[in-house]
């Protein structure tokens, strides 16, 4: 049986925990206004169902890539006295799991507003 009221718990700390990162994390406040940009531009345009749904699973991507990065960032960062050499590698892998997210994120926006924009 579901607890409403545990539910309600659940979603207030992971609010509580999105709220901090985009507070302290600069590239998820402009990763979140790049996807804002995108879906006004998605409206204007008049995407197609197919192409709001590659938009959305990349914007996602990304922010999730962002906010995972993050929470790894600040687990790397206790550990740092112990396993001091492997905290700029892990550091390292997980901005470049970030990269290749938003690189995605770009190649499919352009593939998608290309089009629109010359028509």
């Amino acid at each position: 049986m579901i607890k409403i009221k545990r539910l309600i718990k659940s979603f207030k700390y992971a609010l509580k925990g999105f709220v901090k990162v985009f507070k302290e994390e600069q590239n998820l406040r402009i990763q979140s206004g790049v996807a804002i940009l995108s879906i006004v531009m998605a409206i204007i345009f008049k995407i197609s169902r197919l192409e709001w749904i590659a938009l959305f699973f990349v914007i996602l991507a990304v922010l999730l890539a962002e906010i995972i990065n993050s929470a790894i960032e600040r687990i790397t960062d206790v550990l740092k006295p112990r396993i001091d050499n492997y905290v700029k590698e892990i550091k390292d892998i997980m901005a470049a799991a970030v990269m290749l997210a938003s690189i995605s994120a770009v190649i499919v926006g352009l593939i998608i507003f290309i089009p629109h924009i010359f028509d």
